[in-house]
């Protein structure tokens, strides 16, 4: 098992009653975290544990960053979902011969565009690699977590200074590069984006917010991630 609520709270270096008060503050965030990522990955971790996993990630952004503001809730999110998915990662949730075959339908995806000269409609993938509607929308799910998982890493090396030790002119830098990352994104990519990471929806409940299938949303959700990631890893 993981380690206990109480536990989490007796090893602060502030007061125990103080880091458990605002660890209550912010339970909420990682409960719909959670609910969050359970909803698109398959998981051997129950969803308790994913809770506590959170906890602990939440526990470090609190430490991380200093007295919360109100730019900690944005941070701490980060943190709980990347702690959350690291766990995920390391438990080796996605079999080996998932895995492989996850990473054969993307190449062959990736084919198919060169071969069309455009991104193929979802019935063109369907019909070309003779895939019924569920097989794809798991081998999408399945992808686009590790997506989401990498594209974390990426935020969270730019936010992993405590705010208290990054100047005001590196914050504002960091900002600005996360919004022109955004604007190179078409008005849906940000809506799915903005949905995701602002309003915390799983990828079905983006689906329906937007009337499109959960396979088309993620992978709307991943070409918009690979964008970002391109523009925040040039040099």
């Amino acid at each position: 098992m993981y380690m206990g609520y109480s536990e989490l709270c007796g090893s602060a270096a502030v007061s125990a009653a103080e880091e458990q008060r605002q660890l209550l503050a912010c339970a909420p965030m990682v409960k719909r975290i959670v609910r969050q990522l359970n909803a698109q990955v398959t998981a051997t971790m129950n969803r308790e544990d994913m809770e506590q996993i959170g906890l602990l990630g939440l526990l470090d952004a609190l430490r991380r960053y200093g007295p919360p503001d109100e730019k900690f809730g944005a941070f701490a999110a980060m943190r709980v979902r990347g702690a959350i998915l690291d766990e995920l990662r390391r438990q080796d949730w996605r079999p080996r011969t998932v895995r492989q075959e996850s990473h054969k339908l993307r190449d062959a995806v990736r084919e198919l565009t060169r071969r069309l000269g455009r991104e193929p409609a979802e019935a063109e993938i369907l019909t070309a690699l003779k895939l019924t509607p569920e097989e794809y929308q798991e081998y999408q799910l399945a992808d686009v977590a590790e997506e989401f998982a990498s594209f974390d890493e990426l935020v969270n090396e730019m936010a992993n200074v405590p705010s208290d030790c990054r100047s005001p002119e590196a914050q504002t830098v960091a900002r600005r590069t996360l919004e022109k990352a955004l604007q190179r994104l078409d008005e849906r990519e940000q809506k799915v984006i903005q949905l995701y990471y602002e309003f915390e929806l799983g990828l079905k409940e983006i689906a329906a917010v937007l009337g499109l299938t959960e396979a088309r949303v993620c992978q709307i959700n991943k070409g918009a991630l690979r964008k970002m990631k391109d523009f925040l890893q040039q040099p």
